[in-house]
């Protein structure tokens, strides 16, 4: 594999990262997708798992979606339903009818439906994965059906996020797997976008942002994720190794959240690790305790991935744009990929959980402000 460099120049704190918004943006919104029930309506479509597959770009959509509502005092939450270990699909999910009214339940939060304890008892949507392809990198046309549907008891409240890394050849698509169980994470691999086989569950709840590295390391592969504790421990990053890319261990901590910074809530990986000259340059969202979401910059060590070898104080990439403070949950960017070309770097992200965009900016001053930042 190429090793992205930066040319040995003299490093400079302030050198610009110039952050270039397409002027397309947003590529790709609701209206632009067709829902998979004919009483259904999407709701969003973001945060994308990105891949080059001969001369197209492929983003592999999140698309949430929900029953049509006639009555505003109500909200309509949809279930899949079917046994394990059989083919799914749309019509094989059942809608709930909730009350706005039932004092029992908290409507707060446009994404869940909450108990008084806080627990979330419904999401307010289901997710699938969508394909969308693209010769220019920003003009798509998305497929009129589902590329991957939930299935199973494990992912009755729909699969997200995917997160899509090459290796020797076959593309592996890490995901997470949503349940009242919790959120778990699934492994799917394909070799051309067409078939999709699914590997299973390789990551128990609750579990998230999970993304592979694309090659191996010391012989073994080599995998970011983000535990999510209850009573002790923050939602923070860690590593995690395996020899089959199907049972992982040797797990350790890489980084955490930062008091009174932009990442004081949550951090978890954002796109699949960069392998630059300097070390793995890892892209990652971060939350503060308002829930506005960025896109920070770490470097790892390229023969130990969990550790840090420097860290961006600030984020690279935060919510400036109508599109990004407006819409289904606001003031969010959310990158889960990116493509990268000499040094040149094209990175899609789902913006306010609504819709996808694509920023375009050099590697090389990066590198050179977490290097100064060290």
């Amino acid at each position: 594999m190429g090793v992205n460099r930066i040319g040995g120049e003299t490093l400079n704190r302030e050198k610009k990262i110039d952050i270039q918004r397409s002027s397309r943006n947003p590529l790709i919104t609701p209206r632009d997708v067709k829902p998979s029930r004919p009483d259904w309506e999407v709701i969003g479509v973001f945060n994308a798992g990105v891949a080059k597959y001969r001369d197209e770009t492929i983003l592999l959509l999140r698309v949430a979606e929900r029953p049509r509502s006639p009555d505003p005092g109500h909200v309509l939450v949809p279930v899949l339903e079917g046994g394990a270990g059989r083919e799914s699909g749309p019509m094989d999910a059942k809608t709930i009818t909730l009350d706005r009214r039932d004092p029992e339940l908290d409507f707060g939060d446009s994404r869940v439906v909450r108990d008084r304890s806080g627990r979330t008892v419904f999401l307010t949507s289901m997710s699938h994965l969508r394909l969308a392809r693209s010769r220019d990198g920003e003009r798509f046309a998305v497929d009129g059906r589902p590329a991957v549907w939930p299935q199973g008891r494990l992912e009755s409240w729909g699969v997200e996020d995917p997160r899509i890394t090459e290796i020797d050849g076959r593309y592996f698509i890490t995901y997470s797997a949503v349940s009242e169980k919790g959120v778990a994470v699934g492994l799917i691999s394909t070799e051309d976008f067409a078939d999709f086989r699914r590997e299973g569950l390789i990551l128990a709840p609750t579990n998230k942002d999970a993304v592979l590295f694309p090659e191996k390391i010391g012989g073994f592969y080599y995998m970011i994720h983000r535990p999510v504790p209850e009573g002790i421990g923050m939602p923070e990053i860690w590593a995690a190794r395996s020899p089959d890319l199907l049972h992982w261990g040797d797990h350790r901590y890489v980084m955490g959240v930062r008091k009174g910074t932009w990442e004081n809530r949550r951090i978890g990986a954002g796109c699949v690790p960069i392998r630059t000259e300097e070390g793995w340059l890892l892209l990652y969202h971060g939350a503060d305790d308002r829930d506005v979401y960025g896109m920070g910059a770490a470097l790892l060590d390229l023969t130990d991935p969990s550790r840090v070898i420097a860290r961006l104080d600030d984020p690279f990439l935060t919510p400036e744009a109508e599109y990004e403070t407006n819409g289904f949950f606001r003031n969010v960017v959310f990158a889960c990929g990116a493509i990268v070309e000499g040094d040149r770097v094209t990175m899609y992200y789902g913006a306010a959980d609504d819709s996808m965009a694509r920023v375009t900016f050099q590697l090389s001053p990066l590198l050179h402000r977490l290097l100064s930042n060290n």
